[in-house]
């Protein structure tokens, strides 16, 4: 029972320790300048597309073929379409 309660102490000052070293590292280590004109030229980049291409693409969720109109010739020949097939349904 008290290994058991000792590991867990242990295992709880470890992540505490991980915790609070990855908010020192986040405050206090500071950004090489390379790394943020990469990260510049990424949301850049990004704006200049889309700018580009600003009305000329379609939205995500369009479908051109949803009104499409109906030219199959089958579909209005068959004349038993309608028909039920199966006696036992």
């Amino acid at each position: 029972m008290k290994k058991s309660i000792l590991t867990l102490i242990v295992v709880v000052i470890a992540i505490g320790l991980v915790i609070g070293g990855y908010f020192y590292w986040k405050k206090y280590i500071k950004v090489s300048p390379e790394i943020k004109a990469i990260e510049n030229a990424g949301d850049s980049a990004q704006k200049i597309t889309d700018s580009a291409t600003q009305g000329v693409l379609p939205g995500i969720n369009t479908n051109p073929m949803e009104n499409k109109p109906e030219v199959n010739p089958v579909d209005k020949t068959n004349p038993f379409k309608d028909l039920k097939t199966n006696p036992f349904e």
